[in-house]
């Protein structure tokens, strides 16, 4: 008989502004390159679980301009294809997403675990605006009692999202298991990342 696949929902990351002007600012001024972007996420990850996982990845709507509740309306939409004991993945805005969904939403399917990878906390970003709707309520219980087993990873040299956001989600959620990785230099932008991996595969032998 056919294993089923393990569902992976992986949400990227993206950028917000307060108004237009400051979207066209950041158009105009962001750096750009024309080499081969490596991360993590991308064929690494696939070929690091092996086929008994499923990733989903979404292209969630105006990624250099997010807003909240476009994103929510696009993320319902995988609703019905999704399976009991998925695991959640959410990368720097779109780990705040998740943050921000499962404290205020009821999630309709078992969820296995959820890892949120240098989510950002608060609009205390050293070179971003945490806008669009993003913002978090006071109030985060609802994240533990939808996921169970709840990661957050951070790096302790981040330059986009500050370690300090690693401990005001601590004091938020207690059950939770905060990591701060010390040789992962910068915003997670590394070609692997075997230590989630490891983790993804010992949430799924449970």
């Amino acid at each position: 008989m056919k294993s089923r696949k393990t569902q992976i929902f992986f949400v990227n990351g993206g950028s917000t502004h307060h108004n237009n002007r400051a979207y066209q600012r950041f158009l105009k001024t962001r750096p750009i390159t024309i080499e081969k972007k490596i991360s993590w996420n991308d064929a690494y990850l696939d070929q690091a679980l092996g086929p008994t996982f499923h990733i989903i990845r979404p292209r969630m709507p105006l990624q250099d301009n997010a807003k909240y509740q476009d994103w929510a309306i696009h993320f319902e939409r995988f609703f019905p294809k999704l399976k009991n004991n998925l695991i959640l993945i959410g990368q720097s805005l779109g780990g705040g997403f998740l943050a921000k969904y499962l404290s205020e939403n009821k999630f309709p399917r078992k969820i296995l675990s959820v890892y949120l990878v240098c989510p950002p906390f608060d609009d205390t970003l050293p070179s971003e605006h945490l806008a669009g709707g993003f913002k978090l309520k006071s109030d985060l219980s609802l994240m533990e009692k939808n996921a169970k087993k709840l990661y957050l990873l951070f790096s302790k040299n981040d330059d986009v999202i500050p370690v300090v956001h690693a401990a005001k989600y601590a004091k938020k959620l207690p059950n939770a298991k905060v990591i701060v990785y010390k040789h992962i230099k910068g915003h997670f932008r590394v070609a692997k990342f075997p230590e989630i991996v490891r983790m993804i595969k010992r949430d799924a032998r449970r």
